[in-house]
């Protein structure tokens, strides 16, 4: 997460993005074209396009949906892809639904939309009366579980309307945004819609936050010992998670990407493109691109899960960040920030509470992190690009930190029982300088000695032969990788075959490809262009 007095800024400029933003596409019912001038004064963008150029023909109208309150039609909205009927969805769904891909059709998300009322700590028993904190839903009647689903189908494109937009899957509810690798589902921006990306482009809606009742620390309510939640946004309505259940079902994602997000909701509260909030083991999380995010490209609040196939690009702050006794598994990962942006590849901490439990633990395998350029936005402008601290353990296997201007590591805090610590792999580097930054109680041995250069495969003076900025090359491909299933003793990560370190090689590289949308910070093989729609 960003340090407040940064996010500020950021925050502002979305202020001035969203008194521009599409507010009034059109009336609810219209059915004329309406081209609507959707400019960003923070998209960094490029000339108005001329509207309606491409071959994209609106729908004639929005679908019928489960929910009652349906769907508004907005009108039209138009750009270099084509003229497309705008579907506003309600702010709160409040029975399973189904979101169907239409040609011609997008689904708009103003403000704050929500995915059922939060159903607590625990599930509230049936019929009793509980104070939900999702607006409307105060001293709701709920069922034992009330348990919403939005569904979402494969190739649906959803964008922010304003820039202050967001997606919030409440406690006890589900998302199932299951896309192809032909037909990913594209969450992005007004301005993305009409044409005024650029690759520089970001911070222009809010993002996807999945809330669960697993276990979380730093508890804005309560106590680890007895009942610990936190809230993702200090308002009068607060969406809040944790609970004690770290086996948690939020719902399944894959295929998805999420473009040009972030906003700040208040003093250090901060939305990246996907933000897991106490979600547990039977949440399902794959093929998930995060692109041009102004805060994270992905942050993890507690809880207890994994994924396989992350790919965050041109994040301007972390590309991952795992926190707040989170226990978080990755396999198969390509970190890769704008060139001479954002802030660190990797940050792992407890935002400062260092006795709470459980302690964050984050496990990565087959990962490949770059970043070509130094930076000024690395915290405390150490350079350092990745940042281990306090209540923090995490295992790095098969890696490849490509920093060649930066010092590769950082680890700090009071050390001790409470302390961070690191293990490596069969991991190699890339770096600048003495390599390692220790602060704190870590000194630059202790750093050195947590990574271990010359022993368990690791190597922290490799001379790069990246392709493509990701894909191995000789020397890459010449380090004996290890068996992350055997080090971690955990049947979610697979040995590869061959077994290899980073996450892409020869014979391994289909996996990113198609889904994905391709920038000048990675050319990923994708079917379109992150400054364009999908048309198909």
């Amino acid at each position: 997460m960003k340090k407040f007095n940064r996010s500020l800024v950021i925050g502002c400029s979305l202020l001035a993005l969203s008194a521009c933003g599409p507010d009034d596409i059109a009336s609810p019912g219209a059915t004329g074209p309406v081209t609507v001038n959707i400019g960003g004064g923070s998209s960094g963008g490029t000339p108005t396009p001329t509207p309606g150029t491409g071959t994209v023909q609106p729908a004639g109208a929005c679908p019928t949906i489960a929910d009652p309150q349906g769907l508004a039609d907005k009108g039209t909205i138009s750009g270099p892809t084509g003229t497309w009927r705008v579907c506003e969805l309600p702010a709160r769904f409040n029975v399973s639904t189904t979101l169907p891909k239409l040609p011609g059709l997008l689904y708009s998300i103003r403000g704050r939309v929500d995915v059922g009322c939060d159903g607590g700590y625990t599930a509230p028993t049936d019929g009793a009366p509980y104070t939900s904190t999702t607006p409307g839903c105060e001293a709701t009647p709920l069922k034992a579980d009330t348990n919403v689903t939005l569904t979402i189908a494969p190739g649906v494109i959803l964008y922010g309307a304003t820039g202050q937009s967001w997606l919030a899957v409440n406690r006890g509810n589900k998302i199932n945004a299951v896309g192809t690798s032909t037909a990913p589902i594209v969450f992005t921006s007004a301005d993305n819609v009409a044409g005024f990306n650029s690759d520089s482009s970001m911070g222009q809606w809010g993002g996807v936050v999945l809330m669960g009742r697993a276990k979380v620390t730093d508890c804005d309510f309560g106590s680890v010992d007895t009942q610990c939640e936190r809230k993702t946004e200090g308002s009068a309505f607060p969406a809040v998670f944790g609970g004690n259940d770290d086996t948690y079902n939020a719902g399944k994602m894959s295929y998805v990407q999420i473009r040009y997000s972030g906003f700040v909701l208040g003093a250090n509260k901060e939305l990246q493109a996907l933000t897991l909030e106490g979600v547990g083991s039977g949440t399902q999380i794959d093929h998930f691109q995060s692109h041009n995010s102004s805060d994270d490209g992905m942050e993890v609040f507690g809880g207890s899960t994994g994924m396989k196939y992350y790919i965050a690009t041109g994040a301007d702050d972390d590309s991952l960040d795992v926190d707040t006794g989170a226990r978080f598994d990755l396999q198969y990962a390509i970190l890769a920030q704008r060139s001479g942006q954002g802030d660190a590849l990797m940050e792992i901490d407890s935002d400062g509470k260092e006795t709470d439990t459980p302690r964050t633990r984050l496990r990565v395998a087959n990962f490949v992190a770059i970043q070509p350029e130094v930076s000024a936005n690395n915290e405390g402008n150490d350079k350092a690009s990745t940042l281990f601290r306090g209540n923090s353990d995490t295992t790095l296997i098969n890696g490849i930190i490509a920093t060649p201007k930066n010092e590769c590591i950082r680890m700090t805090g009071s050390g001790g029982a409470n302390g961070a610590t690191l293990s490596a792999r069969s991991v190699v580097m890339t770096c600048s300088g003495d390599k390692y930054i220790g602060s704190g109680e870590y000194d630059l041995a202790k750093v050195k000695s947590f990574f271990g250069s010359g022993a368990n495969g690791n190597n922290d003076s490799l001379v790069s032969t990246l392709t493509n900025g990701f894909v191995n090359g000789s020397n890459e491909d010449g380090v004996a990788a290890a068996d992350a299933a055997a080090i971690t003793s955990s049947s979610f990560f697979e040995v590869p075959n061959p077994n290899k370190i980073g996450a892409a090689w020869s014979g391994n590289t289909t996996w990113y490809t198609g889904w994905t949308c391709n920038s000048s910070t990675a050319a990923l093989g994708g079917a379109s262009n992150c400054t364009s729609l999908p048309t198909t």
